[in-house]
């Protein structure tokens, strides 16, 4: 398959070789990709591109100063980036290709843009019959007016301590900013429009489920520590954390305790996942998942991101969505 972009030298001589030799190869797959250099230089690591080369895929980068439908042809297009324009061009190309799979339509996506909708689908499923519970914790939107928070948090009867996290989920670092009030009074400090989760004590570890096609994939992160009822007497303010859960705090080789390091039942996450492959529309996506303390079959859902490639410990999985 001849195509429009960057397609290397060796990977011609390979085209030619194979000519010459008479000897039939399968069909290549061709996955045209349009990322931020960020997210370019995460995904397309030299490991993944061995891996893909030798499963007959190639990956061809889009240029975005040309028309998408004078590029190709493409199997997959794969994409991250954001915006009303791009959108439209992806969205059109969709409409005159539906033969080309799209990582994933910009409509699914962006539901997951906003924290209070993401978690909406969870809450209406119905998953007792898989091994366990699956939960969100209880939250509520603050959208203006600081000062009244405190207000609006005893009005609503959650309970201390809240996590604090920004409303709006850009891929910037602000929007993973994360905040723990131990009293509803500091919480005038923070600035709307933001999310309010009741806090769940979790033992410290968080599961990241990678949801790619039909593949699942769970690792463990450290995470918050558990807050005792003694802290929460003691301590009033809102504390500011680094990132968590990001892949540097990887608790898979750590010596943890059974009951908390247990991975969640597979029936249950396969159930999850599949559900929440239809309602969301998306193929690429992972799921930050917390047991509550002292329950071994209650999970709470605490998160939803897209395309978590940067956080991906295989490249195997990568290559099960563009096949998928």
């Amino acid at each position: 398959m001849r195509l429009n972009g960057e397609i290397s030298h060796k990977e011609d001589e390979e085209d030619e070789e194979e000519k010459q030799s008479g000897v039939l190869q399968p069909e290549r797959l061709v996955v045209g990709y349009a990322l931020t250099s960020k997210k370019k230089k995460s995904f397309l690591q030299p490991k993944l591109e061995i891996l893909a080369r030798n499963k007959g895929i190639s990956f061809v980068a889009i240029d975005q100063n040309r028309p998408l439908s004078d590029q190709g042809p493409f199997d997959v297009v794969l994409h991250k980036l954001s915006g009303m324009e791009w959108c439209k061009i992806i969205e059109d190309y969709r409409q005159k290709h539906p033969e080309v799979t799209i990582l994933d339509p910009p409509d699914a996506i962006k539901h997951l843009h906003n924290r209070q909708s993401m978690l909406q689908d969870v809450a209406d499923l119905n998953l007792s019959d898989c091994n366990g519970k699956v939960r969100v914790p209880r939250q509520m939107v603050i959208t203006k007016d600081s000062l009244s928070i405190p207000d609006q948090v005893f009005e609503a009867g959650l309970k201390l301590p809240l996590v604090a996290k920004p409303l709006v989920v850009d891929g910037s670092a602000k929007s993973h900013e994360l905040f723990l009030a131990y009293d509803r009074f500091s919480l005038s400090e923070l600035e709307p429009p933001m999310l309010l989760q009741e806090f769940v004590n979790h033992g410290g570890v968080l599961f990241k489920i990678y949801i790619i096609g039909e593949t699942i994939k769970v690792v463990r992160r450290f995470s918050l520590p558990n807050v005792s009822k003694r802290e929460l007497a003691k301590v009033v303010s809102v504390f500011r954390f680094p990132r968590v859960s990001s892949a540097a705090a990887s608790a898979d080789d750590a010596d943890l305790d059974p009951g908390i390091a247990e991975l969640p039942p597979r029936p249950l996450l396969e159930r999850l996942a599949r559900e929440l492959r239809h309602r969301l529309g998306l193929r690429l996506f992972n799921i930050d998942m917390i047991r509550e303390h002292g329950m071994r079959d209650v999970f709470y859902v605490i998160d939803i991101n897209y395309f978590p490639v940067s956080q991906l410990s295989s490249v195997e999985i990568m290559l099960a969505a563009v096949c998928g």
